[in-house]
């Protein structure tokens, strides 16, 4: 059998134009409509053509590179300057513009603001074209690396340990020294210890800086190449990164919007992103449901009291945990007398209260009322009696709890599991993100933001086509 050869010094008669290699239905065309749909003013994009000094590479471009290079998991500036020489859509897209790696990241750096900005267009152009109800928004996060190391991560016991070990080697040098300097045969190996000498006193005053930086700062933790990251734990183990965070709509799981926080876990996140959701779409929306990390009482009364239908599973509820013998539900509250009532008649009164983390405990007035009881051993092991901890929203709580059980919660929030979790996919899987390339909260924001507008796009294109998508966009 033949085999087909190809022959690289065939001469060819190519068409006039680059364009014209560029078919009306690739997905390039619909990236750079998108992007000459957006508004500069609202971006926050200056856009100046009479500036002085030499000519800069139009701003609209860099951006379309970005965006489109985001799209296909080409995010960094080397691969992106490569693409733009040998790959024919980012030719097409640039209009034969090839900015070099350093303006590439440059642009990137300052222009944090705008990446931030575009998601918040496009959002609008989806409820725009009907994409978007938000009725319903759904709220997640995910860990994602920083550009950062865990081993320059620093805590106060960890600086303690080092400053202890560095006093210890600072006083032994100071000692060899002395000795040495004694004897002036060896003027050679003194010079050489006070330079040791000298880089121990210097990661002292380094450490130092950093147990101030955690007193001030009032961290747990602080990492020196990004000071803002946190130890995030995931699937593979405990990484220097952020919480990204996303809301994203019922009808067609479009992403609403999207943020990242330094914090370890969504505990204190569902209010913050359902508002940020809200005020994106200019509308307060009607049900807001997350998993049961983001079950802080505090946080889901907070989007409760503004009218909204809050579905949130508890702990106990999302890892259907049955319940203990003896457990709270068991105990008769009483209102009025704000006591509880055990199984056995006995009554246990508040004894004090916890401001911080929001509750009360109760505990039985006679231990030995629990020490005599048949059910010592089941209900509690304490030679002090049982306690029982009462939240301030306990009520909120139970209801809370009561309504997740319905059907019509169960339905949510299993859709929820549908919409969600398929944008992290695209991001981690098809995009190829596990890290971060900016350092800093604001830079990942701005990165985060462009993630979520790329699939996005990804979602526009698979429901209504490049032409078509494209003459919206240009109409």
């Amino acid at each position: 059998m033949a085999y087909r050869e190809g022959e690289r010094y065939q001469l060819q008669l190519f068409p006039q134009s680059i364009d014209e290699y560029v078919s009306v239905e690739d997905p390039v065309r619909a990236y750079d409509a998108f992007v000459e749909h957006l508004d500069p003013s609202e971006l926050g994009m200056i856009l100046d053509k009479h500036q002085v000094g030499p000519p800069a590479y139009d701003p609209k471009a860099m951006l379309k590179l970005l965006v489109y290079g985001c799209a296909y998991g080409i995010r960094s500036s080397r691969k992106l300057e490569r693409a733009t020489h040998h790959n024919l859509s980012f030719i097409w897209l640039m209009g034969e513009l090839k900015p070099d790696h350093k303006t590439i990241a440059r642009f990137r750096r300052d222009n944090r603001d705008v990446l931030k900005n575009v998601l918040k267009q496009c959002v609008r152009f989806c409820m725009k074209m009907g994409l978007i109800q938000g009725n319903t928004l759904f709220v997640d996060g995910t860990k994602i690396r920083g550009n950062a190391a865990i081993h320059e991560t620093w805590t106060k016991k960890r600086c303690a340990k080092a400053l202890a070990r560095s006093d210890k080697q600072i006083e032994a040098l100071l000692q060899e020294c002395e000795s040495t300097d004694a004897e002036e045969s060896r003027g050679a190996s003194l010079v050489k210890l006070e330079g040791k000498l000298k880089s121990r006193e210097e990661l002292k005053a380094k450490i130092e800086g950093v147990l101030e930086s955690l007193k001030v700062q009032g961290k747990e933790s602080i990492n020196l190449t990004d000071p803002d990251c946190v130890k995030v734990k995931g699937r593979q183990g405990t990484h220097a990164g952020y919480n990204g965070q996303i809301v994203v709509d019922e009808k067609h799981g479009f992403i609403v919007n999207s943020d990242v926080v330094a914090e370890s876990n969504d505990q204190r996140q569902f209010s913050s992103q359902i508002e940020q959701a809200n005020e994106v779409l200019g509308q307060p929306c009607e049900t807001a449901c997350g998993d049961a990390g983001y079950s802080s009482t505090e946080e889901l009364k907070r989007i409760e009291d503004q009218g909204i239908t809050v579905v949130v599973p508890s702990q106990r509820q999302a890892h259907d945990l049955p319940p203990k013998p003896f457990n709270k539900s068991v105990f008769e509250y009483d209102s009025e007398g704000d006591s509880y009532i055990c199984p056995e008649g006995h009554q246990l009164r508040p004894v004090f209260s916890d401001l911080d983390r929001g509750h009360r405990i109760y505990q039985i007035s006679k231990p030995s009322l629990c020490l005599s009881c048949p059910h010592y051993g089941v209900c509690t092991k304490s030679k002090q009696g049982r306690r029982i901890r009462r939240l301030k929203n306990e009520v909120f709580k139970i209801a809370l709890e009561a309504r997740y059980k319905q059907p019509w919660s169960q339905g949510i929030y299993s859709l929820r599991k549908q919409r969600v979790e398929h944008p992290f996919g695209h991001i981690k899987r098809n995009l190829g993100v596990q890290a971060f390339l900016l350092r800093g909260l604001q830079g990942v924001k701005a990165e985060m933001s462009l993630f979520a507008s790329c699939f996005n796009m990804v979602r526009m294109i698979n429901l209504m086509g490049v032409s078509t998508l494209v003459a919206r966009l240009t109409s």
